[in-house]
C-alpha cells in the first residue's frame, strides 16, 4: 500500500490515518495496539493539569445512527501522561493530546510536553468538547478571540508543531481556523463529536449517560465534518485532519476530497474492530488503484479543483 504513504510534520507515515484522542485508553501499549493494527499515527488521551475522573457512568451510548459519549476528560494527569509515553520508538506518529481550562493552563502543559522531550510528532490543543464543564465549546473555547490567545500561549511555550482541535458544534468554524493559523497553529483538527446530544430511557425515564448529555460521534456527523473541513479548505492553507464518522475507505477518500491531508478514527473501532484501521487503509488502496491514483496526496482537496473548473467552463 505504497500509495498510501505521506508526511505528517517531516515524519514518513505509512498512511494517514491517525487514531483519535480517547478511543483506546491511556496506555502506550493500547497505543501500539492501534499502531499493529494499521495505523499511520495515533493521538493519547487528552491531558490535563491535575488527574481527573471524569463524569459519572454510564459514559457511552449508541443511538440509531452513532454513538453518545460523556467521558468528562478522565486521565492521569500531565506528568503521570507524559511519563507512560517516554521512550516512544514506534514509526507511527505520536500526538499529545492536552486540554486546559484557560490559556495558561494551556502554556502550562504546553511546556510541560516540551520539557519531556518525547519523541513526539505534535501537540494537540482541544477546544471543542461539547459536555464537559469548564472546557471547550461550553467555557467559549472556539471563538477566535479565546482560540487566538490560547494557540499564541502555546506556542511561546513550545516549538512543537501544533494542532488546534475545532468543533463542528459551533458556528464560525472557518473564523476559529482563520484565527488558529494566524496565530501560529501549523494544522486543524476539524472536529470532535457534536452536541450536546441526548438520550432517554423511557423505562428508568432518565437520560441514558450519567451526565445527562454528550456528544455525538459515528456515521451521523460525517456530512457535518465534511462541510466544515471543505469550508476551512477554501480559506486556510494549513493542513487539516478531517474527524467524524470515517468508517470505511470511501468515507476516508470523500473527507480527502473535501481537503482533509489526514483522517482520524474513532467509532469505526467499535464498528469494525481494532483492525478498522488496516481495513480502511485496504479500501483505500483498493480504491485509488481502480480510479488510477498512484499517492493519496493527489485527492486531497480535488472537490475545489473540480469545482473551479466547472465554474470556469460554465463562464
Amino acid at each position: 500500500m505504497a500509495k498510501l504513504k505521506c508526511e505528517f510534520f517531516g515524519k514518513k507515515l505509512k498512511n494517514p490515518i491517525i487514531l483519535a484522542s480517547g478511543v483506546l485508553g491511556m496506555t502506550k501499549a493500547s497505543l501500539e495496539m492501534a499502531c499493529e493494527n494499521g495505523c499511520g499515527g495515533v493521538t493519547t488521551k487528552s491531558l490535563s493539569i491535575e488527574p481527573r475522573k471524569g463524569h459519572e457512568g454510564p459514559n457511552v451510548a449508541e443511538t440509531e445512527c452513532g454513538f453518545m459519549n460523556a467521558m468528562g476528560y478522565p486521565n492521569p494527569g500531565i506528568d503521570a501522561g507524559l511519563k507512560e509515553f517516554d521512550g516512544w520508538k514506534r514509526d507511527e506518529a505520536l500526538i499529545i493530546s492536552i486540554v486546559g481550562k484557560d490559556a495558561t493552563e494551556f502554556g502550562t502543559l504546553a511546556e510541560k510536553v516540551e520539557e519531556a522531550k518525547l519523541n513526539a510528532a505534535a501537540i494537540e490543543v482541544v477546544l471543542s468538547c461539547p459536555h464537559t464543564p469548564g472546557y471547550g465549546t461550553m467555557v467559549g473555547q472556539g471563538s477566535p478571540e479565546s482560540v487566538t490567545e490560547i494557540c499564541k500561549t502555546v506556542k511561546e511555550k513550545t516549538k512543537i508543531p501544533l494542532i488546534v482541535k475545532l468543533s463542528p458544534s459551533v458556528p464560525g468554524e472557518v473564523k476559529a481556523a482563520e484565527a488558529a493559523k494566524n496565530a501560529g497553529a501549523d494544522a486543524i483538527n476539524m472536529g470532535n463529536s457534536l452536541g450536546p446530544a441526548m438520550k432517554i430511557d423511557i423505562h428508568r425515564k432518565m437520560p441514558v449517560l450519567g451526565f445527562g448529555m454528550g456528544g455525538l460521534s459515528g456515521p451521523a456527523i460525517k456530512p457535518i465534518a465534511i462541510r466544515c473541513i471543505y469550508a476551512i479548505k477554501q480559506t486556510v492553507d494549513i493542513p487539516i485532519i478531517g474527524t467524524g464518522g470515517v468508517n470505511c475507505g470511501t468515507d476516508a477518500i470523500e473527507m480527502m476530497m473535501a481537503g482533509a491531508n489526514w483522517i482520524s478514527v474513532g467509532t469505526a473501532v467499535y464498528y469494525r474492530g481494532p483492525e478498522a484501521f488496516d481495513y480502511i487503509a485496504r479500501e483505500m488502496d483498493a480504491w485509488m488503484d481502480m480510479y488510477g491514483y498512484k499517492n493519496v496526496n493527489e485527492i486531497v482537496g480535488v472537490v475545489h479543483e473540480e469545482i473551479r473548473k466547472y465554474k470556469n467552463y460554465s463562464q
